[in-house]
């Protein structure tokens, strides 16, 4: 029993705290997530350097990383090859021309992690998936270090970056305005107010609608972010 417990790679959950570690990665060592204290962080990991889809998603990531920094968002990626390997791969990734992408340099962390074990903290090694590759996981860790949004794609699909960012703008916005966001929020979209504790404030609010904040029934009230 003792045996079978070792082998298990439990998955922090949304609302824990961030496991920490040190590694050494293509930008030098880190200390997570100390080092990144204060920022919003997308921890992610990839199954193999030199692959196909990771290609793609690495010059999506290298594409779009000073969208991130505006949004005090840091990228830190991972896979369980060699510095040696991550280097050489990175250098090829510049020689790449896909779609509108080319002379993509990605100047953000990699992780070198060959025995496995940043993964094994974040349950990135997966047996039923593979045993020797990390499985596209994508963690979103807030400025004081806590996981508040996990992503798992299956070896064969790539992920969607514009979803990424999407759901670090929505989590910085239910932060700042206190608020929750609806289906297919984006910025500038109205956003929902929290469900009233009690019918009696239910109903106030109902009855008090004004431009800036509506309701279509007694749980469902929006409000404008200026």
């Amino acid at each position: 029993m003792t045996e079978l417990n070792e082998n298990v790679n439990k998955m922090p959950l949304i609302g824990d705290m961030a496991p920490a570690f040190t590694a050494v990665t293509t930008q030098g060592e880190i200390n997570f997530p100390e080092d990144y204290k204060g920022k919003w962080v997308i921890l992610f990991s990839h199954p193999a350097d030199f692959t196909p889809v990771c290609t793609t998603e690495f010059m999506t990531f290298g594409s779009m990383m000073d969208e991130f920094k505006e949004m005090n968002t840091e990228l830190v990626g991972l896979s369980v090859d060699s510095l040696y390997s991550h280097i050489a791969w990175l250098r090829k990734i510049q020689d790449i021309e896909w779609k509108d992408l080319k002379n993509i340099e990605v100047k953000f962390p990699l992780i070198e992690d060959i025995r496995m074990e940043v993964a094994k903290k974040y349950g990135m090694i997966q047996p039923s998936s593979s045993n020797t590759q990390a499985v596209r996981a994508v963690f979103i860790i807030d400025p004081e270090g806590k996981i508040r949004t996990i992503l798992y794609y299956p070896l064969s699909t790539g992920r969607n970056f514009d979803e990424i960012k999407r759901i670090v703008q929505a989590l910085q916005t239910a932060d700042k305005e206190a608020c929750a966001t609806p289906a297919d929020w984006r910025p500038g979209d109205d956003v929902i107010v929290p469900t009233a504790g009690s019918c009696g404030v239910a109903k106030e609010r109902m009855e008090n609608q004004s431009e800036d904040q509506y309701c279509l029934d007694w749980f469902l009230c929006f409000r404008k972010v200026k």
